[in-house]
């Protein structure tokens, strides 16, 4: 590589501690962007809205992750009790529920009343299902004349029932160590890009990082996850359809064609290694704008039915 600013093959550009500063801050924003995305996204992430009921509002939070029957005996519904404080007649609040999928009636179960953190709140049990199992749900308000169900046309995911996923628990350690390596890697990633757009001097140093990165947390912790969890290490293509398993899959190889382009040693004419770091940072980013836990793992309930083995009657699902 012909350094811009020293016209010699291989020897870095010091840029200013300000520019160098300048290129983490904006990589550390699109990074945060990504995370805070994939936090709000998704199909596992809680559904939040609101209802009004006699002349008020309040806001909801509808639970939609739990963990398995192995070590949960029911998922808690939580919502705010919209019984007025002079009223001698409460809410009649229901939770209304089915196996994801299935032709089966709907169980209906009474809300109780508690107080969390020192606001009056209804509580509703949804049980436990094995991992991947679903539930799908709804909620009934009944004072006085007025009627409604929960979500709502003002729900964030719209006025469908609420779908409630699985999961064993995952030992925190391999679980953070996965964030962490996924969110590092998005990091070095977004910074590797912006180092070949303006300063290709560090820009194999960071691809080979971001690659080293999703390899130990996408392709190495991701499947330990997805194991504890759903209890099979990989869904994804070409094996299944899991969303999340087959993105990582493609963000990786993204990573593997940028760094065997780029190879290890600069060269006298590097646009092709820029374009190529620069493609693999735009499939990454492509990426993190898939909500997580797309077409993950699904409990097939008429196999269970059937007499299989729930851990043996796992797929991939829509949703």
């Amino acid at each position: 590589m012909i350094d811009p600013d020293t016209k010699t093959i291989g020897k870095p550009t010091k840029h200013p501690l300000w520019f160098r500063l300048s290129l983490w801050i904006i990589a550390f924003l699109l990074m945060a962007s990504a995370a805070v995305y994939q936090r709000a996204t998704g199909p596992t992430y809680p559904m939040r809205g609101a209802f009004e009921l006699n002349g008020q509002t309040f806001k909801y939070e509808l639970i939609r992750s739990d963990y398995s029957g192995k070590t949960n005996d029911a998922a808690r519904v939580v919502i705010p009790d919209p019984t007025p404080a002079d009223s001698a007649i409460p809410v009649i609040a229901k939770l209304e529920y089915k196996r994801f999928k299935t032709d089966d009636p709907l169980t209906s179960t009474a809300f109780t009343p508690e107080i969390i953190d020192g606001e009056k709140m209804l509580v509703g049990k949804l049980p436990a299902q094995p991992a991947a199992g679903k539930l799908e749900y709804f909620i009934t308000l009944e004072y006085g004349d007025e009627r409604l169900s929960i979500p709502d046309e003002k729900a964030d995911a719209g006025a469908s029932n609420v779908i409630i996923r699985f999961k064993d628990t995952v030992p925190d350690a391999i679980l953070i160590s996965h964030v962490i390596f996924m969110f590092f890697s998005m990091l070095i990633g977004m910074r590797a890009a912006l180092t070949a757009l303006v300063a290709p001097s560090l820009m194999r140093r960071m691809a080979w990082c971001c690659l080293v990165g999703i390899t130990i947390g996408g392709m190495i912790l991701g499947p330990i996850v997805q194991k504890y969890a759903f209890g099979a290490y990989w869904t994804g293509f070409p094996v299944g359809r899991d969303l999340t398993d087959s993105k990582t899959l493609f963000m990786w190889g993204g990573w593997i064609f940028a760094c065997v382009v780029i190879g290890v040693r600069p060269r006298k004419k590097e646009l092709v290694s820029r374009l190529a770091v620069l493609a693999a940072a735009a499939l990454m980013t492509a990426v993190y704008l898939i909500p997580h836990s797309m077409q993950g793992s699904e409990l097939d309930y008429s196999k269970v039915d059937q007499g299989i083995d729930p851990a043996e009657a796992i797929g991939t699902g829509e949703r």
